[in-house]
């Protein structure tokens, strides 16, 4: 047998993808392809079966409103307003360039709290006790109010521009009481002594508490050293609440800068 040609091996790869005498394309008739592809479709249509149905079983042992393992809480966490570059808060006072940012973001957090939308959505409730719902766990649950006028000197109600344009900035906590003073020769918190009200917890999440809005501390620094990098520390205190991990400092605290130039 001599050897052969490109040409011969052409036609040989025609006559393989198809075959007129014997209509078969790669080697298979038109039957068995169609045995081929009704094989695999019965196959992986049964395989995602089964893995809809493991999803399904799987997720009717899942509540959408209380988490499956509770063993381990994550401490509370802390946050700033306003929040727009990090944190560190700096603004020259003659340059209301520099502070306006900060009033529009501090107004546009605030919107939810408005005495107004606050009455229409949310209760009164009894102060310094947990606001605990029972009933089905579904159920809507309500949200006690926190109105802005709690913030006092920090709502913007009385000055729109929240102290800013006065070198008396205000800041906006979402839990904690705040630490070192050693350049903050005034400090006024807003509502009553920094302290967040039981009345607003439990939270039952986003799906039943639907109208709830964090509860607030404010902080007026009246009396600010000028021209300074001051740190400033807030920390979570209470039962069970972790806020001195060296390795986490936003663990249950929050650390910011403040800089007030003139």
């Amino acid at each position: 047998m001599g050897s052969k040609t490109w040409a011969d091996l052409a036609r040989e790869m025609k006559m393989f993808l198809w075959n007129p005498e014997e209509r078969t394309c790669l080697g298979r008739t038109a039957k068995s392809w169609g045995l081929i592809f009704l094989f695999y479709f019965i196959f992986y249509t049964c395989l995602a079966g089964m893995f809809a149905f493991c999803l399904y079983v799987m997720l009717l042992t899942l509540s959408p409103y209380t988490p499956r393992y509770r063993d381990r809480v994550s401490p509370p966490g802390v946050m700033i307003r306003p929040y727009l570059n990090g944190f560190t808060i700096a603004f020259n006072v003659s340059q209301p360039g520099t502070w306006q940012p900060y009033v529009d973001s501090m107004h546009h957090f605030l919107a939810a709290y408005d005495d107004k939308v606050q009455e229409e959505k949310n209760i009164e409730c009894i102060s310094g006790r947990y606001f605990i719902q029972g009933g089905n766990e579904s159920e809507e649950k309500k949200a006690c109010q926190f109105k802005r006028s709690l913030l006092q000197n920090c709502s913007g109600i009385e000055d729109p521009t929240f102290g800013y344009s006065k070198g008396q900035p205000c800041i906006l906590l979402k839990m904690n009481r705040k630490g070192n003073e050693s350049n903050l020769r005034s400090v006024d918190f807003y509502p009553g002594n920094g302290t967040f009200d039981l009345m607003y917890y439990p939270y039952y999440g986003k799906l039943t508490h639907v109208n709830y809005t964090s509860p607030l501390v404010a902080m007026h620094f009246t009396d600010v050293k000028k021209n300074y990098m001051v740190p400033i520390q807030c920390s979570l205190n209470g039962k069970g609440i972790i806020n001195n991990v060296n390795s986490d400092r936003f663990l249950g605290r929050i650390i910011f800068t403040l800089s007030i130039g003139k």
